[in-house]
């Protein structure tokens, strides 16, 4: 449920092959009932780099200050963002085996978009009817479709 300031919010991404072309997408529905639907491609990245642009692009897209329950069908975004950003940021952008941490430039935007807005991360999962799920799944693919 949505409150005065509060978003629900969407997000998926795509690849073929993996790395390959990509896709990512999102649905924001906002408290006023107004939904916002965006999606867009990348010609050569990965899985994981558009599921974290997704949830980048579809924060952005809320105003600082906001509160917004962000759903994923990705572990990786959702664990990320509430369980192992604050012990890569402790060891510098390096894992617990001392490797750097993929996708950095990315997770770095992502925490600072973050740390704007009272986002709850949810983890949903994938290909199970969930709508708005399906149709960012949809999304993201047709980004791809569109661009190749």
């Amino acid at each position: 449920m949505t409150t005065e300031r509060g978003y629900q919010i969407w997000t998926d991404g795509a690849c073929r092959g993996n790395p390959g072309p990509g896709g990512w997408a999102y649905i924001v529905l906002g408290h006023d009932g107004i939904e916002e639907v965006c999606y867009d491609h990348d010609a050569s990245t990965t899985n994981n780099r558009m599921e974290l642009t997704a949830a980048l692009e579809a924060l952005r897209s809320i105003p600082e200050g906001s509160q917004a329950t962000l759903y994923s069908d990705s572990q990786y975004v959702v664990k990320g963002m509430s369980e192992w950003i604050p012990g890569w940021r402790r060891r510098n952008w390096r894992k617990s085996d001392g490797k750097p941490v993929l996708n950095d430039d990315i997770w770095k935007q992502l925490v600072a978009v973050d740390e704007t807005r009272e986002i709850d991360w949810e983890w949903v999962e994938g290909h199970a009817g969930q709508e708005q799920n399906e149709r960012c799944d949809a999304l993201a693919n047709r980004a791809i479709d569109e661009a190749c």
